[in-house]
């Protein structure tokens, strides 16, 4: 396939990114319907992440590692009518800031020692409404973050970068 030198161009800008992203906060889910466990560092393997109940010990599932960005946290206190909201209620393994993580889509990323692959986005489900009261669910939309997979396992910890290979 042959792209013109306007497409070509305008798909160099995917590879854009104007800088580098940093980890905020980690949790782990142990088991369904329980408060996260809230760390400082995380390992992870093919699977998943150790002592989150997603992980299954295979390289199968889509949904191994959840990412959220710090500022769409932001934008869901806003939008609650909050001064902040606590990352532990959206249940999502890593809080991310500097990056935007929609920007993923395709793309394999190093966090530490870790290589992830961005599977595709991560929808709120009603438990949001529970967890973040009335509008939970709908503040949520378009802000859930994103699932991915481990390509390469490792190390992950606070303040570690987020980098786009």
């Amino acid at each position: 396939m042959i792209f013109s030198s306007e497409e070509s161009a305008f798909k160099d800008l995917f590879g854009n990114f104007p800088q580098t992203g940093t980890v905020v906060w980690i949790g782990v889910r142990p088991k369904s319907r329980q408060p996260m466990e809230v760390l400082e560092e995380v390992f992870a393997n093919i699977g998943g992440l150790t002592g989150d109940r997603s992980n299954k010990g295979n390289a199968v599932s889509k949904r191994q590692v959840t990412l959220i960005q710090a500022e769409h946290l932001q934008a869901v206190a806003s939008f609650l009518g909050k001064d902040n909201v606590d990352p532990a209620l959206i249940r999502r393994n890593i809080v991310v800031k500097g990056i935007n993580l929609n920007a993923l889509k395709d793309k394999q990323f190093r966090i530490g020692e870790v290589v992830l692959e961005m599977t595709g986005f991560c929808f709120p489900c009603s438990r949001m409404e529970e967890n973040l009261g009335k509008g939970g669910f709908n503040a949520m939309r378009g802000h859930g973050g994103i699932n991915c997979k481990v390509i390469q396992e490792g190390k992950i910890v606070l303040g570690d970068s987020l980098e786009v290979l």
